[in-house]
């Protein structure tokens, strides 16, 4: 389908209109690689698909960009940029990124905290609202001599202003997994807490890692986010019909939580736009187990 042409997709007995977020006066030949129902994927370099993305358009962006460690991704991509030209090039798409956004839109970065430190900072000085930066508990690298064990991956999250979306997300009241009694006594108020469970905290711990095959793709080996991460991304600060934009495509889990979760998308992968259709078209990959309460 032709983006230019296939202006509306049907979403729950409403009409998606992508027209309007599609500058006028781009290059016919830019064209979507793939269209569902919800959302349209782009095969090609995000530098220059991002520009043709309407200002104010989208609600959330979410941005899991390489990390600059020399990792063999596909044929075009390139991870093993000196310090300067890396932070350069983040610059660039987060500025795209942050034009796009509409006002009080969210903007998500996972990245090492080395990176997002500075990719913090840059944000903070382009006008954004600072609200976390979530620590990804995540215990699968090595030690490393002379320095403590690295064991969690930084997401940022920040706004266009005051937040338009931020809906209250409750995590369930930890249990022993042996006699299924709590954990914690919660200062002698258990009986009082809300039974949906507790505020979602700045620090995920629960969030597993991608190894079983049911969970990723075949073909492509590098490593892919897990569902349950990005369905806390979604349903914090979007509302099923909002617009979701991910520039770095990946395996495709964000589209294929906002499939799931009735959310518009906008896509972007340099490599592997064909996994992403395989896995939005066949829906093999399963999505982890998520047991957050939206309020």
């Amino acid at each position: 389908m032709d983006v230019f042409v296939q202006t509306s997709l049907s979403f729950n007995n409403s009409t998606f209109h992508y027209a309007p977020l599609i500058k006028n006066n781009v290059d016919k030949a830019i064209q979507p690689y793939y269209v569902t129902d919800f959302g349209a994927l782009f095969d090609g370099d995000c530098q220059d698909i991002l520009p043709i993305i309407k200002d104010f358009s989208i609600d959330t962006v979410f941005a899991d960009p390489p990390f600059n460690l020399n990792k063999k991704y596909g044929n075009k991509s390139k991870d093993n940029l000196i310090e300067t030209e890396y932070l350069s090039w983040c610059y660039k798409w987060i500025d795209e990124c942050i034009r796009t956004l509409k006002p009080g839109g969210a903007l998500f970065i996972y990245n090492l905290p080395k990176w997002n430190i500075m990719l913090g900072a840059y944000l903070i000085n382009a006008g954004l609202t600072f609200r976390h930066d979530i620590a990804i508990d995540m215990n699968n690298g090595f030690p490393i001599p002379g320095r403590l064990y690295p064991s969690h991956y930084s997401l940022l999250y920040f706004t266009k202003g005051k937040p338009k979306t931020f809906r209250k997300i409750r995590t369930p009241i930890e249990k022993c997994r042996h006699c299924d009694g709590d954990i914690k006594d919660y200062g002698g108020h258990r009986k009082s807490m809300n039974p949906n469970g507790v505020n979602l905290k700045d620090i995920w711990t629960d969030i597993p890692p991608v190894r079983h095959k049911k969970f990723k793709s075949k073909s492509r080996k590098a490593n892919a986010l897990s569902t349950k991460l990005l369905d806390r991304v979604v349903e914090l600060t979007t509302n099923p019909g909002d617009i979701v934009l991910d520039p770095f495509g990946g395996s495709g889990t964000t589209y294929d939580v906002c499939e799931k979760k009735n959310r518009h998308w906008i896509g972007i992968e340099i490599d592997f736009a064909d996994e992403i259709v395989e896995r939005l078209t066949y829906k093999h990959i399963q999505h982890h187990n998520n047991n957050d309460y939206v309020e």
